[in-house]
């Protein structure tokens, strides 16, 4: 017999002789399988995008990242939302691994928000490995629930959320593997579906900022990072981890009258990445401007500064100290704290959010799982500031 989360289980399921239970309103195969599409065990990927969606007892294949002969009509303001099955009635080890153990979903239709895995890291420059990120951080993922006790948020109240599995990137051709994310962000965000975004390396913002603008106009971006990540190019590419934001000013992407770089450390060949970026009018905030002390004020500061218009989170993990995240490629000493790294982002409640990632996280180099589960927590957080979640 299949395993109730395998295609075709619905029908093994609806032919079984005792009834499966779960917790109140879950009973019979379609309540079960629901709470075992959305559970946390390994499944080919990591994702389990391939596996087909659970919708009403029935497994529905999935065609690929926001196929549209896949979509759903978006759901009634009063309907039933997705959120992360309670651990009292459903083990944190079961069902495939998504992240937060959300519903895995072929399409952004019917999504207020989404969490998509991006795994390229061909387009590093020192360690790789982050490509194995979304998968290491959805694993990392089982521990959180639905509120933020610190916040009063309450996202699964407001928005309906689902993990839309990984972007199948071309690992041998980065230009080509850019096309590939635009397109199924472009797909994203014509949906109305606000993305967050599990990388993979800081490359694929790019291609990100190339669809949200595409709706929105020109950002807002608040950056967190070690690195300016505006260099022109390497090696005589003009494309990789290092370059994203050089090519998105060059592309009229940004709003550079409304971007800051909160963390920025560590040696440098030159000085003329510091000088363009405060050229083209960004906040720069230095690691040593943010040492031992709280970040809400300059947090304030950045609220008045991105205003009323669309803003972008983009969060390297190496924007924190190694001590903290040492899994990643490009590790820089004396950075920000995961508290620090908390004020940013609780500092964007009330902006208007329209997408957010989180990047270079390389779990080959901390087998503990640390830098994974800081990661997790972050988007966590993220989601938790984004536009018309409930506040209790």
């Amino acid at each position: 017999a299949p395993l109730p989360f395998e295609p075709g289980a619905s029908r093994a399921l609806a032919h079984s002789p005792r009834p499966l239970r779960g917790p109140a309103g879950t009973s019979g195969a379609g309540g079960m399988l629901r709470l075992l599409a959305s559970g946390c065990a390994r499944g080919p990927g990591g994702g389990g995008g391939a596996l087909g969606l659970v919708l009403g007892g029935r497994v529905r294949p999935a065609a690929g990242l926001c196929d549209p002969g896949s979509s759903q009509s978006r759901q009634a303001s009063d309907a039933p939302r997705n959120q992360p099955p309670s651990s009292e009635f459903v083990a944190r080890s079961v069902g495939i691994c998504s992240m937060m153990r959300l519903p895995v979903q072929a399409s952004p239709e019917g999504l207020d928000a989404a969490f998509i895995g991006v795994p390229l890291d061909i387009g590093t420059s020192n360690r790789p490995g982050a490509r194995f990120g979304p998968r290491r951080i959805r694993e990392e993922s089982v521990l959180l629930r639905t509120a933020n006790p610190s916040t009063g948020a309450l996202p699964f109240q407001s928005l309906m959320v689902a993990d839309l599995g990984d972007v199948n990137v071309n690992l041998y051709n980065l230009q080509d593997s850019c096309r590939l994310i635009r397109e199924a962000y472009q797909k994203i965000v014509a949906a109305g579906c606000i993305p967050l975004t599990l990388g993979g390396d800081h490359t694929i913002t790019y291609p990100i900022l190339q669809a949200v603008a595409e709706k929105h106009g020109p950002m807002g971006l608040v950056h967190v990072d070690a690195h300016m990540d505006v260099a022109d190019k390497a090696l005589g590419e003009k494309l990789y981890h290092g370059t994203p934001f050089r090519r998105c000013v060059d592309e009229g992407l940004l709003d550079c009258k409304r971007v800051v770089q909160i963390g920025i450390r560590g040696s440098s060949m030159t000085l003329d990445t510091y000088r363009y970026s405060r050229s083209q009018g960004f906040r720069v905030v230095l690691a040593e401007d943010c040492w031992m002390k709280s970040l809400v004020p300059l947090m304030g500061k950045v609220r008045q500064q991105m205003g009323v218009r669309p803003i972008y989170i983009s969060f390297d993990i190496d924007g924190l100290d190694p001590a903290y995240a040492p899994g990643t490629g490009t590790p820089e000493i004396a950075g920000l704290t995961p508290s620090q790294a908390l004020e940013i982002i609780r500092g964007c409640q009330g902006l208007n959010v329209v997408g957010c990632d989180l990047v270079e996280v390389s779990p080959p180099y901390d087998p503990s799982g640390n830098t994974a589960l800081v990661a997790a927590n972050l988007l966590f957080e993220m989601l938790c500031v984004l536009p018309k979640v409930t506040v209790a």
